[in-house]
């Protein structure tokens, strides 16, 4: 099963090289690219760079052996601190993580795709502790549904103003912007409606600082937004780095996107954020959404559409075949 693996993920590699653009490098200006040191992070699903802690990322595991947070040095790519969660059940799939007013951290056990069958699924929210040591922090847990039944996602923001949590939902022809509750509540069911298309197959999503744009990635590509007061108004696309990649935050300045993946010794690339000097977005701003859901690429010619579906079908074989030699429980 590895060699076949093997065989089919360099398949998938030569494909995505062609039909790909390589990330832009961090030219020294904001955090740099690293890698994750850590052999406890073998599957980092989320990032959020840290309010308190210049260069620090908040990273996580989709399933892992305990309720945890990794606190990771970006200038050394070591963890610095391990945080457990306390009051919290156990997790299912946790697949985002971000950081709101108040230096409040949110992680989202948000995904299902093993049959879209969850009939809810959670938020916690915790304090962004103060010093970085391991310890353990008492967590908020909140319940949360869908007006319109359960959903599959990997992507939650956090609005750095208001404080309003968002999922974005994980569908292969573009899915939609969910809006939480304006206040979330540990005492009974957080119901999230659907209020934007997102034209993007997402797997992570992360607000600037300044809660002005919002960038959404997927495996092949990405898209930005002017937030435009949650009416969003897209303005260019975003180029991201090879593998599978399910992780992008702006670093704590807002002068970068930093994109990140799955795997042992993942690696976090720095580029320079779309909507000013360096931007990174690869169109001109307000372009149309493309027919029908365009996928990662928000566009583009008809070859480029049948190479990334191409793309694709290769690496949902090699992404199904890591589930299924994933241990259940």
């Amino acid at each position: 099963m590895r060699a076949l693996l093997g065989v089919v993920g360099a398949s998938a590699l030569l494909l995505l090289m062609g039909a790909a653009p390589a990330a832009v490098a961090a030219d020294g200006k904001g955090d740099q690219d690293f890698t994750i040191e850590d052999s406890r992070i073998t599957e980092s699903s989320g990032l959020a760079a840290s309010h308190q802690h210049p260069g620090i990322y908040w990273t996580h595991n989709d399933q892992d052996t305990g309720s945890y947070i990794y606190a990771v040095d970006s200038s050394t790519g070591k963890t610095v601190a391990r945080i457990t969660l306390a009051g919290v059940g156990q997790q299912r799939d946790v697949e985002a993580i971000s950081i709101g007013p108040d230096n409040q951290i949110y992680v989202g056990d948000i995904g299902d795709n093993d049959g879209v069958s969850w009939p809810y699924v959670w938020i916690y929210q915790l304090p962004e502790p103060k010093k970085l040591v391991d310890q353990t922090i008492r967590a908020k847990q909140y319940v949360v549904k869908y007006t319109d039944g359960s959903r599959d996602a990997e992507s939650m923001i956090v609005h750095p103003k208001t404080g309003r949590v968002y999922i974005i939902d994980k569908q292969e022809d573009g899915g939609h912007l969910y809006e939480g509750p304006a206040k979330l509540s540990t005492s009974g069911t957080n119901v999230f409606k659907p209020v934007k298309p997102v034209d993007l197959w997402a797997t992570d999503a992360a607000f600037s600082p300044d809660g002005r744009h919002l960038a959404v990635r997927g495996y092949f590509g990405g898209i930005w937004y002017d937030w435009n007061g949650g009416d969003l108004k897209k303005e260019g696309r975003l180029s991201v780095p090879l593998g599978q990649g399910e992780s992008v935050t702006y670093s704590a300045d807002g002068t970068k996107l930093m994109l990140g993946s799955e795997g042992e010794g993942s690696e976090v690339v720095a580029q320079d954020a779309p909507g000013g000097d360096g931007s990174s977005d690869s169109s001109s701003g307000g372009g149309s959404s493309a027919q029908g859901g365009s996928g990662d690429g928000g566009g583009g010619s008809g070859t480029v559409k049948v190479g990334a579906l191409a793309v694709a079908a290769v690496v949902a074989v090699v992404f199904g075949f890591r589930r299924l030699l994933r241990p259940r429980r």
